[in-house]
């Protein structure tokens, strides 16, 4: 992926909204176990970064994927992970199905007040009997007329408290797991919804929810797309998902090495830095290296993902990639903290619970492993 002077004035544009105002609250966000979205998101719509890959016509910049890959790399200048995600998950975990499939109404209706940050969205796919397993969810919306009549419960659904709509995958028939789905747009304010906090070990400033729905009835206007297409529209949404978030973690990554090389030099023991000590100043140089393949890895895939190609293989590597790398450097750089590393608020310890989430959201590193198994085709009982 070749940065052109464009992508570098969107980073830096980024990356000095981050230190104006972001940065400055994370305490405050983190202490509240929220951050206020529809204020944020407001002025990050009227800098136009909601919606950098979507369409003129809706309130976007009309650019492609990289330009979102690059948002996302300069969000991990966040000195937490939970608002970085929440950003993530309005800008291209629950648009880009509606943005490519919706009518152009349901886009006027729901994704151009998204771009402009009028409105908060989400995604809700997982449930509490289990979050990988995409074809076994098993929430309905079964149609009343011109209506959907939706019934079930969503789990760990980032935004959903402060939600204004629901990109929403549910059963709309008795067909088979993988053609008997569909995604519509709920708005949250309507009648049989109900919303209750999850409390996390991390990622604290964003807020996450468990939707129960009860007869609450939606316009059929409301589908993305074609009925029965729900769990393909989906798989497309988790390769921008993905993509995201392996772009997400390279500044973080970065930024932890960075973060322990300075503590480390300043912090002495037996009368030497600690960055002395051969194990800790070759650790962090194998570290950096990993981080750096990382990001050629995730560049190589959004470039292939920017021209048109299938990149399944190759974002579910990053994936893969980033959620161990998170855990990897968090946690090897704690150690070098020692105690001060263990304690609540520093940077490290923030980041070691915060990134513990990235093996787990989004297809856990299982999945991951068993995508990439069946793409090499090295799964039991598949010819090489």
């Amino acid at each position: 992926m070749q940065l052109t002077t464009e992508h570098h004035q969107l980073r830096d544009t980024v990356l000095k909204f981050v230190a104006q105002e972001i940065n400055p609250h994370i305490h405050e966000w983190e202490e509240a176990g929220a951050f206020p979205a529809h204020h944020l998101f407001k002025k990050m719509g009227n800098l136009g970064l909601l919606g950098v890959k979507y369409p003129e016509a809706y309130g976007g910049l009309g650019l492609d994927f990289s330009y979102s890959a690059v948002v996302a790399e300069a969000l991990g200048a966040c000195d937490c992970g939970g608002v970085p995600m929440a950003i993530g998950v309005h800008t291209d975990m629950c648009t880009p199905a509606l943005a490519r499939f919706g009518s152009d109404a349901l886009r006027r209706e729901f994704l151009t007040p998204a771009i402009a940050g009028d409105m908060v969205g989400c995604v809700a796919v997982s449930e509490p009997g289990g979050g990988s397993d995409v074809a076994a969810v098993k929430t309905t919306a079964r149609k009343d007329g011109s209506d959907y009549i939706i019934n079930g419960s969503k789990m760990w659904i980032t935004n959903g408290l402060q939600a204004d709509w629901i990109c929403l995958l549910a059963n709309t028939s008795d067909d088979k797991p993988h053609k008997n789905k569909s995604l519509i747009i709920v708005p949250t304010a309507l009648r049989g919804i109900v919303r209750q906090k999850i409390h996390k070990i991390g990622m604290n400033s964003s807020d996450t929810a468990q939707i129960f729905f009860d007869d609450v009835r939606v316009p059929q206007r409301n589908l993305i797309g074609q009925e029965g297409l729900g769990f393909t529209f989906q798989m497309l949404q988790f390769q921008e998902e993905r993509l995201w978030a392996a772009a997400n973690s390279l500044i973080m990554l970065d930024r932890l090495i960075d973060q322990t090389i300075v503590y480390t030099r300043d912090r002495k023991t037996f009368g030497k830095p600690i960055l002395d000590n051969q194990v800790v100043h070759f650790r962090l140089a194998e570290l950096r290296t990993e981080v750096e393949a990382l990001r050629a890895l995730t560049y190589r895939a959004v470039e292939g993902y920017v021209s048109g190609q299938d990149v399944t293989r190759l974002a579910s590597m990053a994936k893969l990639k980033c959620g161990r790398l998170s855990r990897e450097v968090a946690d090897s750089c704690l150690q070098y903290w020692g105690g001060m590393g263990y304690t609540w608020d520093n940077p490290i310890s923030r980041a070691y619970r915060d990134g513990r989430l990235v093996s787990i959201g989004g297809g856990a590193d299982e999945i991951m492993l068993g995508i990439i198994a069946k793409l090499e085709g090295t799964l039991p009982g598949r010819a090489g």
